[in-house]
């Protein structure tokens, strides 16, 4: 998220000139185009075996991802409020408080807690390559034939799935 908000910034024609969205597109096109396992693999061999490699990984490719949603959440909105503004001499930071942002919460919201669902799932699929991650212990379960334990991780990761839709829920009511 934090690497993500100021990307989504620069990605916004809302906010920016066309020379400076357009590459910045073009640089969150390529971080979403790189298949997460590949930059998984990529990050085992640079930094070796464990939940680090996992980690960078998901970061990597979670924040090409949700700097998109935001920019299109910024471009998304009423023109009116970011004119009206405009004609008052705000700046991009005011009109970004106090046009964009009351507009664009809910979608922002809903992304961001819907990326951290992915992530998790994801997490799973990175240990098979050795990246670390819950995955890494349900294929450790499975190969040492504990199938008791793997399936215990794996109610885990559904509980928490649901508990983070149940979030997701209150935080989209609460903004609408």
């Amino acid at each position: 998220m934090l690497l993500s908000t100021p990307l989504a910034i620069l990605a916004s024609e809302t906010m920016v000139s066309r020379a400076v969205f357009g590459p910045v597109r073009a640089l969150l096109a390529f971080i979403r185009a790189v298949p997460l396992i590949l930059v998984a693999m990529l990050m085992v061999g640079a930094v070796g075996l464990g939940p680090l490699p996992g980690i960078i990984a998901v970061a990597f490719h979670a924040t090409g991802m949700l700097a998109k949603f935001y920019a299109e959440a910024i471009d998304g909105v009423s023109r009116a409020p970011i004119a009206a503004l405009e004609s008052a001499g705000a700046g991009p930071l005011v009109r970004l408080r106090h046009a964009i942002w009351p507009q664009m919460a809910p979608v922002i919201a809903r992304d961001t807690i819907f990326r951290f669902e992915l992530n998790l799932r994801e997490s799973l699929v990175l240990g098979i390559v050795g990246a670390g991650g819950i995955g890494f212990y349900i294929q450790t379960y499975i190969r040492s034939f504990q199938y008791d334990k793997a399936a215990s991780v794996t109610i885990a990761v559904v509980g928490l799935v649901i508990v983070i839709e149940a979030i997701n829920i209150t935080l989209r009511r609460r903004f609408t």
